[in-house]
């Protein structure tokens, strides 16, 4: 462990060996200043620090390091309650620790944070290196074993696969130019292979054929009065904001991204994702989503969306629908959205009608929303990358919770069924016989 130091001042010495004194170590219920002693083959301070078990909050001449458990606290800290910002971190560890809250120590945390998540995710890639996981669209087909592997001599399904496709824009993210400065530039990106880059959505931004009506809906649930003709009538259009003309798809200049669209299977593990840019829930969106889905799953899919109905028109329209026609790709209305959907359309497109959809709701997307919707306070005035590293650390958290709980979406149903078999068959046989041999005593 570190030594306590006599020096006033921190002091990186690189005459003989490097030395690094007077370090301020940061940890969950310890701060002290110390010195690091480091090994002979250790050529920066972080190697010095790492090996004592703390990350240092500059790369060269660190004057505070935070340690790895306190990083990994937080980290499972956040991931489990998203609310949970950096802010809130640093003002428990100064009441922990019995000084006053320093704003400035935010930024600090949130370095060696971005580092040890650099640190994770380079670690992982080794992993995944190694046991063959890095192939292209690995993920997508080994993330839920109930929707995507196939047994031998199975039989063939009606849908070989399931997915929801929504939007929410929730997690918007202002502009940093309507504050009057200039943003800074970070090359960083996403880590993740959940995103569709900007490029692979804008394929999709001028091939559909979209309505182009006027602008005459001020809201969209406003009341509508029936008229004669009105029985003979059969759209959805009017009443939803997404299955509008594009012009109507506008949002505030003041947001760079206004939000995100997802792809998730029928189990809720979420499978791809965009943002939306400065705009509403354009069309391009889930035809981009649509276009990695086919390529990754094939034919006999089936994707839910809450304006189904409408968006097929699109899709058929556009320069996917050939090839999702030649796929039996099927648009459905989930469950949640349909009965806001006239009979008629239910009829056609709410998946209680539709053979081989099971119980499958198609409203995952919904959840999935209900939890990221948290993350909303930590990343409206983030920068792109750190949003995308929140959502990124969110998304992986739930996959792997969902992934635990695939053996319950088994289990629980099989055991509800013998329930109700053994329930049956002890309630036939304690009922009275009636003359004709029937177990209905009112035979």
């Amino acid at each position: 462990m570190p030594s306590a130091p006599n020096e006033d001042e921190p002091v990186l010495d690189h005459s003989d060996t490097l030395t690094l004194q007077n370090i301020e170590l940061v940890d969950i219920f310890s701060r002290k200043r110390a010195s690091v002693q480091p090994q002979p083959f250790h050529n920066f301070p972080n190697e010095s620090l790492i090996y004592h078990g703390y990350l240092g909050c500059s790369p060269l001449h660190p004057t505070i390091a935070v340690s790895l458990r306190t990083l990994a606290v937080y980290r499972q800290s956040h991931r489990t309650c998203p609310r949970f910002s950096i802010q809130a971190q640093c003002k428990s560890l100064c009441h922990l620790h019995n000084i006053p809250y320093r704003p400035y120590f935010n930024t600090q945390f949130s370095d060696a944070y971005d580092i040890y998540l650099e640190i994770l995710h380079r670690v992982d890639g080794i992993i995944k290196a190694a046991l063959k996981y890095n192939t292209p669209n690995w993920r997508l087909l080994n993330s839920c074993p109930c929707c995507f592997y196939k047994l031998e001599g199975e039989h063939p399904l009606a849908f070989e696969w399931l997915a929801t496709i929504d939007g929410n824009n929730s997690l918007k993210r202002w502009s940093l130019s309507i504050y009057g400065t200039s943003p800074r530039h970070d090359s960083r990106t996403y880590r993740s292979d959940y995103w569709l880059s900007r490029a692979e959505v804008d394929k999709f931004k001028n091939s559909a054929q979209t309505q182009t009506v006027r602008l005459t809906y001020n809201d969209d649930w406003e009341d509508v009065v029936p008229s004669a003709s009105a029985s003979a009538s059969f759209h959805c259009v009017d009443r939803w904001r997404n299955a509008g003309p594009e012009q109507r798809k506008q949002m505030f200049s003041i947001f760079d991204e206004s939000g995100i669209f997802i792809a998730a299977c029928r189990h809720r593990i979420i499978l791809l994702a965009c943002d939306m840019v400065q705009s509403g829930e354009l069309a391009k969106y889930p035809l981009a989503i649509i276009n990695r889905l086919l390529d990754v799953y094939g034919k006999n899919g089936g994707v839910a969306y809450d304006i189904g109905c409408a968006f097929s028109k699109t899709l058929n329209n556009s320069s996917l629908g050939p090839g999702a026609r030649t796929l039996n790709l099927r648009m459905m209305v989930g469950a949640f959205h349909g009965h806001a959907h006239n009979r008629r359309c239910q009829i056609d497109w709410h998946p209680l009608y539709i053979d081989g959809t099971g119980h499958t709701e198609g409203e995952g997307c919904e959840h999935i929303f209900s939890s990221s919707n948290q993350l909303a306070r930590g990343t409206r005035h983030a920068s792109p990358f750190h949003r995308h590293q929140a959502i990124e650390q969110h998304f992986s958290f739930w996959d792997e919770d969902k992934y635990s709980a695939l053996s319950k979406l088994i289990l629980v149903p099989s055991f509800r069924a013998e329930s109700r078999l053994m329930y049956r068959y002890i309630l036939t046989q304690s009922l009275p016989r009636g003359s004709n041999g029937c177990s209905n005593s009112y035979c």
